[in-house]
């Protein structure tokens, strides 16, 4: 029997914007990024499990509250070996296949998980793939064992945060496959992520636009919110192509 867990790699350092995933998509109510997502990610049906990926050190201590707060487990592993954290977050909820998120990205296309789910387990895939759409929203599929021998062939490069980037270097060994997405929503020119504090500022924004719906925000009225505020997104278009470039890997 097949159990898709979501492990999702915590750290608090970052250059551009520090605790990136403990910052506030609400500022009155203090509902943070993580917590909005491990809310979102509580309703998905094929996910059995949420663990969190914790990097050692003390910085990152609060994401041990913020598991025991949400009700869900945690391990704490090397902040280089990003891999092996999400490896050892499927080993501690006997999963089979990961679900792969970034704790600073809180606006996932969920709608697309039912029917990738399902083909992930009926073509036995070792990596599916939700690519081409807003910078943030999209996720992987992986096969616990397809990560498993990334870490054993791959590189130090291979086990940083780049975590699928073994295997989409090494395509023709592995099993892999793409879902396919309405046109509205292939739009890569949006960036629904959180690395500056002006990606803060929009995503804050879509949040006061959308909180009625939280913790389920559709994609598609994100994308028409930003269309019609262009100055918000004009506010982080110097990042996308920026980003784009770690997009799938």
């Amino acid at each position: 029997m097949r159990k898709l867990v979501a492990c999702i790699a915590c750290r608090n350092q970052g250059t551009r914007l520090y605790g990136k995933p403990l910052q506030n998509l609400d500022i009155e109510r203090r509902i943070s990024v993580i917590e909005y997502m491990i809310a979102s990610i509580k309703t998905y049906q094929p996910v059995s499990a949420i663990i969190l990926g914790i990097s050692e050190g003390v910085d990152n201590i609060v994401f041990v509250d913020v598991a025991n707060r949400n009700g869900i487990d945690y391990i704490i592993g090397s902040e280089e070996d990003v891999l092996q954290r999400l490896i050892s977050c499927c080993t501690k909820a006997n999963g089979t296949d990961i679900f792969r998120v970034t704790s600073e990205s809180p606006f996932t296309y969920f709608e697309a998980l039912d029917e990738a789910w399902k083909d992930h387990v009926e073509t036995d895939r070792d990596l599916t793939a939700l690519d081409n759409l807003p910078d943030g929203s999209g996720f992987e599929i992986i096969k616990l064992e397809a990560y498993q021998r990334s870490w054993d062939l791959g590189e130090a490069k291979h086990r940083s945060e780049l975590c699928s980037l073994y295997i989409r270097e090494h395509k023709e060994d592995f099993s892999i496959g793409y879902i396919d997405i309405p046109a509205e929503i292939k739009r890569m020119d949006i960036r629904l992520t959180i690395d500056y504090p002006e990606d803060l500022i929009l995503c804050r924004a879509v949040f006061q636009k959308f909180k009625h719906l939280s913790p389920r925000i559709p994609v598609n009225q994100i994308i028409k919110f930003v269309d019609d505020n262009p100055k918000l997104k004009e506010l982080v278009s110097p990042f996308v192509e920026e980003g784009l470039k770690t997009m799938y890997i």
